[in-house]
């Protein structure tokens, strides 16, 4: 049974008139919706393919194509448009899929992939023209039985690994949320990030249908988003505001724009009442401005291994600084050194990997926590990324990267200090009323982060980084995590000659 499915069914029978989704340009109502993707899931079926792949821009399309496939019982596998060449290359041969749907053929075609790309067909989907770009493979996957979603993680390190999903995961969390968020018929969801992400994909499509409510799938540019380095916060505003939006994920750095737009004048959206805040850690202290300036922020926590969300603040339960209250679905416990596990709803394993998960198997996440006293559950690190000084403490640098970045003098930062007397940073210097902070704002910031935090976690010396972190240059991941190794790569000799020059003009004593 498909629950998503079965309430699109429903609606589309019982409220055949009401807006299921929507980009600006054309309106689908509910039976419509259903229509539409009966017509494509038979498409599918005469295919005869065994996987998908869909690199689209957020839209109708996206949505109808991807329950299709649930409905044909083919795999999906969503290409995002911030993976690298060789990303994307690595996908398509690892999942071995068949097809591509993709409304920007000109990419996909231009990958030197080792298997020819054959015929593109193009064709109109819902207001939408895409092409079916097909695949020819030596050989075809037959270990697909049960998996509806193989979702690539690009990780902080190495190469993104095919997380197999089936379809039973994905409604476990959509139904949970459904719950926790208490979402109604009436609410409109605005999806700011790519739907090639989980969280957006349960969150902008499953969701919404389960509730009966409209999502707003505008493409990435009209709500601001370009690339996955540029955010205009005005922009979604004025659509928030347009179409009375009540629901939108974002990622740290994507609130931090938000919160900084409405410091500069603008309004707070009086029908927002969830902005889901996700993807890497938040800083404690740009979750209070953005409360005291009345954004109803709720973070959460997740692993794509878990499909997607795992704990989550609520309007009914909210405890800043935590993550939330975990959701009922699955089970946590902790292992001797913090690290959180996690039992109950986990993936069918890595594509290729001959370990399957068992039932009741414990998850480790990687990362390092702690329920409370009334069960909200707190991140502390991540478990790899946590280094220890030559003095013996030990440092957790997303919490004092989360501090600096806060800041309008530093846009990204990360901190280093494995074996070292005290930690150094590097830093993209932010923009100050219309200019590039200087060496000496910067500074007087450092300076200003020192005073709240503990000796053992404080910058003594910084180096300016020679461009910004993005998902092009490897430096950071699709969700806004900065990829330590290949930073450290490539300033490693920079860092060293920081801890040389004991009397160095950065270093703050």
């Amino acid at each position: 049974m498909n629950i998503v499915i079965n309430a699109l069914t429903c609606h589309a029978t019982q409220r055949p008139n009401a807006v299921a989704v929507s980009n600006n340009h054309i309106t689908i109502h509910y039976a419509d919706l259903l229509t539409y993707i009966h017509q494509v899931a038979e498409k599918l079926r005469c295919s005869d393919i065994k996987a998908l792949g869909v690199y689209m821009d957020n839209g109708p399309a996206w949505a109808i194509i991807d329950l299709a496939a649930q409905l044909a019982g083919v795999t999906l596998v969503p290409l995002p448009a911030f993976f690298s060449d060789h990303q994307l290359i690595h996908t398509i041969e690892d999942s071995g899929i068949e097809q591509v749907y993709t409304d920007q053929p000109d990419r996909i075609t231009s990958l030197p992939v080792r298997k020819s790309l054959v015929k593109s067909v193009s064709r109109s989907l819902a207001g939408t023209i895409y092409y079916e770009i097909h695949i020819p493979h030596p050989r075809r996957f037959r270990n697909l039985m049960g998996i509806a979603k193989i979702t690539y993680t690009s990780g902080t390190t190495g190469t993104p690994k095919g997380v197999c999903l089936s379809q039973e995961v994905q409604e476990k969390v959509t139904l949970s949320l459904y719950t926790a968020l208490d979402v109604q018929a009436a609410d409109h969801h605005l999806a700011v990030l790519p739907l090639a992400t989980l969280l957006e994909n349960i969150g902008g499509i499953y969701l919404p249908i389960l509730a009966g409510a409209c999502s707003y799938l505008l493409p990435m540019s009209d709500v601001g988003l370009r690339g996955m380095t540029s955010f205009d916060a005005k922009c979604m505003l004025d659509h928030i505001q347009t179409h009375r939006i009540s629901s939108i994920v974002l990622t740290p750095q994507l609130l931090y724009a938000l919160t900084k737009t409405i410091v500069d004048g603008a309004s707070v959206p009086g029908d927002l009442r969830i902005i889901a805040v996700g993807g890497a850690p938040v800083s404690r202290s740009l979750l209070t401005q953005a409360q005291q300036l009345g954004l109803p922020v709720y973070e959460g926590y997740g692993l794509s291994e878990c499909g997607s969300v795992v704990a989550v603040n609520t309007p009914e339960h909210h405890r800043p600084g935590s993550v939330g209250k975990p959701l009922p679905h699955i089970e946590l416990s902790f292992a001797e050194d913090g690290e959180i596990l996690v039992k109950g709803n986990l993936f069918k394993g890595y594509l290729h990997e001959h370990s399957a998960l068992l039932p009741g198997e414990l998850w480790p996440t990687g990362d390092i926590g702690f329920l409370d006293e009334d069960g909200y559950l707190h991140i502390t690190g991540r478990k790899k990324n946590i280094f220890i000084t030559s003095y013996g403490r030990n440092v957790a640098p997303e919490w004092v990267e989360s501090e600096l970045t806060l800041q309008p003098a530093i846009m990204q930062a990360v901190v280093f200090g494995e074996n070292r007397p005290w930690n150094a940073a590097v830093i993209v210097p932010g923009i100050i009323n219309g200019k590039t902070a200087s060496t000496t704002e910067i500074d007087q910031t450092i300076s200003a982060i020192n005073h709240s935090l503990p000796d053992y976690a404080q910058i003594r010396a910084w180096i300016p980084a020679s461009s910004a972190f993005t998902v092009l240059n490897d430096q950071l991941t699709g969700t806004g995590r900065p990829r330590r190794n290949e930073i450290w790569h490539h300033y490693h000799t920079r860092i060293d000659d920081l801890y040389k020059q004991r009397d160095n003009s950065r270093a703050f004593q």
